[in-house]
């Protein structure tokens, strides 16, 4: 008889506690919403709060990106050889 050896590993994760105020029919909403979708309202809200800092995460990183692609950009600007109301002729 062959036994798998098997691994299980734990992990310690530190959390804050975080004290909200939240309007009472909101908060009632919102533990239905929860109930309904089989989780907690502090899963919801930690989940909320996990994809918002990603987000936001990503966001400054393509702004950094569009940045150090400007500075070293070779592009140059032409000449303004035309007048406004060149443009929008019909």
């Amino acid at each position: 008889m062959s036994f798998e050896k098997s691994h299980i590993y734990t992990y310690t994760v530190w959390m804050k506690n975080v004290t909200l105020a939240v309007e009472e029919a909101t908060l009632r909403e919102a533990r239905r919403i929860a109930a309904e979708r089989s989780t907690s309202l502090n899963a919801m809200i930690r989940q909320f709060l996990e994809q918002l800092t990603e987000r936001e995460s990503q966001a400054n990183q393509a702004r950094r990106r569009i940045l150090e692609l400007c500075r070293e950009s070779t592009a140059e600007v032409g000449q303004k050889d035309w007048k406004r109301g060149e443009l929008h002729e019909r």
